[in-house]
């Protein structure tokens, strides 16, 4: 029987060999385990990017899968690592609210901090690469097949960080939300469901741009603004063949307003 897949996400990037150790890393473990890149260009420290980008992939791996994420700007702190067990597989990483978009989705069935030291790469890690000596080896173990149990201490989920964005507000004609992740493209998704503008007409307006609600990104002459509902439930703003946020000059968690 073959062994459940890891999905690695960082925001390592791909110049230097943090990624390649990881793997080198899992493969000392269990070489037969395939290890799915899910991305390693999370903006160093992001950890709003992380919890967007593992809340719109989780869903389209196997069951079993084992999410492996590390951004971490608190490793080596007295932050916790953990292990939760969901319905679909596992998450893997340090308890800072990266998999708060997840869990709210699909609750915990159970969660432990990795505390024991048989299953870390060594008993005396880096300060500043779990990642490599405790997150990797876990995970690998956990695809492996060693039970949740003996991976560390139990941990109340209720107790696990949660990183909450500002819930969208809707009105009798205006929906007030936020952008909470931005895209290699530079587009703007926000925080305003998808199913919250089907079958109305809208517009989206940031500071004092109104930006037409449309359905695809070709609906507007290269380099104009356009609002749509994205592949990922969420109404975004984009430009075509260009950069929403290059043009209007926003960041995460941004105000904007939808008009209907």
């Amino acid at each position: 029987m073959s062994s459940s897949p890891i999905a690695l996400l960082s925001d390592f990037g791909l110049s230097d060999v943090y990624v390649g150790v990881m793997k080198g890393a899992i493969a000392q473990i269990a070489s037969d385990i395939r290890v799915i890149d899910l991305t390693h260009q999370i903006p160093p420290q992001n950890r709003l990017a992380a919890r967007f980008c593992l809340l719109n992939a989780y869903r389209y791996f196997p069951p079993g899968t084992i999410f492996v994420a590390v951004v971490d700007p608190g490793v080596g702190s007295d932050r916790q690592g953990i292990a939760i067990q969901c319905d679909f597989g596992y998450l893997v990483g340090p308890d800072n609210g990266i998999f708060s978009g997840i869990l709210a989705q699909s609750p915990a069935i159970s969660a432990v901090t990795l505390s024991n030291a048989a299953y870390w790469r060594t008993s005396e890690p880096s300060t500043t690469f779990h990642g490599r000596d405790i997150f990797a080896p876990v995970g690998a173990y956990l695809a492996a097949g060693v039970p949740l149990s003996q991976i560390g201490n139990p941990l109340n989920p209720a107790d696990l960080v949660e990183l909450s964005l500002p819930p969208p507000q809707k009105g009798d004609r205006e929906i007030l939300g936020h952008i909470q992740y931005i895209d290699y493209f530079g587009n703007c998704i926000t925080t305003i469901p998808r199913s919250w503008v089907q079958d109305r007409h809208w517009f989206v307006r940031v500071g004092d741009r109104e930006i037409p609600g449309s359905l695809t990104y070709s609906s507007v002459s290269p380099g104009e603004l356009v609002a749509l509902a994205g592949s990922h439930g969420w109404v975004e703003i984009a430009a075509n063949c260009g950069s929403a946020r290059s043009q209007l000059a926003v960041d995460w968690l941004d105000a904007i307003a939808l008009i209907y």
